[in-house]
């Protein structure tokens, strides 16, 4: 079963996804201010985005819809290309690693 979030029909839908990459990071989660509260009045309405810029930091930022740029095509394919490619490495060294352990023995 996939999980499903619900959102009230009065308020728009938002732009970007949970686990989307951006310009400015990879989205973690996100929040709305809705019109007529005390934090849409300060902060005008709408859907703000915590984004995490580098996997290898605990650094978050927060933004506004209008402040995020999506990925071209052609950079997102290649971020992900490059995240397999060092899984791939990592892998093969696993292997290495494993057949010295086993002694060139594995059930793979």
């Amino acid at each position: 079963m996939q999980p499903t979030i619900s959102i009230p029909q009065h308020w728009g839908y938002p732009r970007f996804a949970l686990d989307q990459r951006t310009e400015q990071g990879t989205i973690l989660g996100l929040y709305y201010y809705p019109s007529g509260t005390e934090l849409a009045e300060q902060f005008d309405e709408g859907w703000r985005y915590v984004l995490m810029p580098n996997k290898n930091s605990d650094e978050t930022s927060y933004l506004q819809e209008n402040q995020i740029q999506p990925l071209s095509p052609e950079e997102l394919f290649s971020q992900i290309r490059a995240e397999i490619d060092f899984h791939q490495q990592q892998i093969a060294i696993l292997q290495q690693q494993l057949a010295i352990v086993t002694g060139g023995f594995t059930n793979a």
